[in-house]
């Protein structure tokens, strides 16, 4: 049965939907099911309408969790296909249910595993999409699914891995050759190949005839690079087996293992050689951002001579033209007047009080411009629900069909969800966190001199820790600088002295505890209050 049809039968009134479409349910963090936890909190509805236990979750220890947790909250949980336990032998046989539940999809996965397993072991391919260079012809009748080669994908195939081994091309020149012959990837959504790609291409034995499978296993990563609260995923990252676990699948062969093995040497040889491995002192690494809203990365010409924050849009386009024409910002210059402003800042009573002071004045003014009359929304809210009633009553008394009645329904629903919405939004905002502790004057004027006695003839790597520790971005252009960040004044204010407690700063940057902190800003011109780069090279 439909939920609409459940709910209008019952003469249920639905104030919000929770639907975490395209999420497993396995996963406990959702945002859909995150955000129904919250408002349980809030007390916006009475009960929750559930299709099915394992919609919750499929683990029974979640679903136990989540339950529980809406009980205490006041909420009443039904579920359209089971009863939910009134007592304790209902909770004990719904425990059951779940646990039979949990335990037969544990067997299909288990059984699903052996299967795959069983095909491989007998010579048998399983892929979901072909090598580039085959095509993959499914199973028909009695013959199993098998490759093909792809003669006009074989032909680039070859060409790739000759022009590294032969013609010793790097893989962004082969990049360029590739573009410029018009050869494009078989996926791409720019259209072009990527040097990732290429190296995929490169080091795959499948090429040589042996095609291998179970060389991966999945994990969870350690340093992702999407920094999403909720991941659909959790293991989204590959790690390598001994090459002795991995099962060997014959297939036709496209080029010789002498070629292949040359071109894999070359790579190597190219990887060392690569002017961009070399190491260079950027202080505002990982700080850095371009007007364009992309970030800025260290670059090091003539043997790192002149280094420079260039926006990764060139590298992110290649081999297209780059939609950012904004041109590089001297590394050694933008360094020198950051941590230089920065120290001035620290040391400075004056200029810290003066930083507190805008920043209180800009906070009180936001302040003002939220402020959002929520009666008039909690009137309307009451209004709409009234009239709400009035059809629910007049569908009882037999003037109008149920049809009818979600016809006049629909629409007040959606007001209905879009009032409460707006009142929760209001809500959260009365209830988000305190604001930074603000230090007084004796504190503030303490830690200057402490930081007057510490930032003295420091090392690259205790100036890089500080300015981890208190700058939290700085967007580049050649004429400007525009620095963003906190300085935490009391409690261990070693912190933003020191590299002791670099990482434990990090993780709570926005919210410092009992620890007051400065939010900062300020710009600086690179025209005329740059200092001169030879100067700044002779120093170093």
């Amino acid at each position: 049965m439909l939920f609409k049809e459940f709910a209008l039968e019952r003469n249920y009134t639905v104030v919000k939907d929770y639907i975490d479409d395209g999420w497993t349910s396995d996963i406990l963090a959702r945002p859909a099911l995150d955000q129904l936890r919250q408002d349980a909190k809030k007390k916006i509805w009475d009960a929750v309408l559930v299709y099915d236990p394992d919609r919750i979750a499929r683990r029974y220890s979640y679903q136990e969790l989540v339950t529980d947790e809406l009980r205490e909250a006041g909420a009443q949980v039904i579920f359209i296909t089971v009863e939910a336990p009134k007592n304790s032998e209902d909770k004990i046989l719904f425990g059951v249910r779940g646990l039979f539940a949990e335990y037969e999809r544990a067997k299909i996965t288990e059984r699903f595993r052996l299967g795959k397993l069983r095909k491989i072991k007998e010579g048998h391919l399983l892929v979901s999409e072909a090598l580039y260079g085959y095509s993959y012809i499914p199973k028909a009748d009695t013959k199993h699914g098998y490759y093909e080669i792809n003669p006009s994908e074989a032909r680039v195939v070859k060409m790739i891995f000759g022009w590294v081994a032969d013609e010793r091309l790097t893989l962004r020149k082969v990049v360029k050759r590739l573009q410029g012959m018009g050869i494009p990837p078989r996926k791409s959504k720019r259209g072009v190949w990527s040097t990732s790609t290429l190296t995929h291409l490169l080091r795959n034995k499948g090429y040589t005839g042996e095609s291998h499978w179970g060389s991966t296993y999945a994990v969870v990563p350690e340093n992702p690079l999407s920094k999403e609260k909720y991941r659909r995923v959790k293991k989204s990252s590959r790690r390598a087996k001994p090459e002795e676990e991995w099962f060997t699948i014959p297939i036709p062969p496209i080029i010789d293992k002498v070629l292949f093995t040359k071109a894999r040497a070359q790579m190597e040889e190219n990887f060392k050689l690569n002017k961009r491995n070399t190491v260079n002192q950027y202080l505002l690494s990982n700080r850095v951002y371009c007007e364009c809203g992309k970030r800025r990365c260290g670059e090091g010409p003539q043997h790192g001579r002149y280094l420079y924050y260039r926006c990764n849009d060139r590298v992110n386009s290649f081999p297209l033209t780059p939609s950012c024409g904004l041109k590089g910002v001297n590394a050694r210059v933008a360094d020198a007047i950051v941590w230089d402003k920065v120290t001035e800042l620290m040391c400075s009573p004056g200029l810290l009080t003066a930083q507190l002071s805008r920043w209180l004045e800009s906070r009180q003014a936001a302040g003002k411009s939220a402020v959002v009359d929520t009666g008039a929304i909690e009137k309307e809210l009451e209004k709409t629900r009234n009239e709400e009633d009035r059809y629910n009553r007049a569908y009882a008394a037999g003037l109008f069909t149920l049809e009818k009645l979600g016809e006049y329904l629909l629409p007040l629903r959606a007001r209905l969800k879009s009032l409460s919405s707006q009142i929760e939004l209001c809500k959260s905002k009365e209830n988000e966190a305190p604001p930074l502790p603000i230090p007084d004057r004796d504190e503030i004027e303490a830690f200057s001199i402490k930081a007057e006695a510490t930032l003295q003839n420091l090392s690259f790597e205790a100036k890089r820790d500080i300015i981890l520790n208190t700058v939290e971005k700085v967007v580049a252009s050649p004429k400007k600088l525009q620095v963003y960040g906190y300085i935490p004044i009391t409690a261990d204010n070693d912190v933003a002295l020191s590299s002791n407690h670099r990482h434990g700063m990090n993780a709570t940057r926005h919210n410092h505890g009992g620890t007051a902190a400065i939010p900062f800003e300020f710009g600086v011109s690179l025209n005329n209050d740059a200092p001169n780069v030879s100067d700044i090279i002779n120093k170093q």
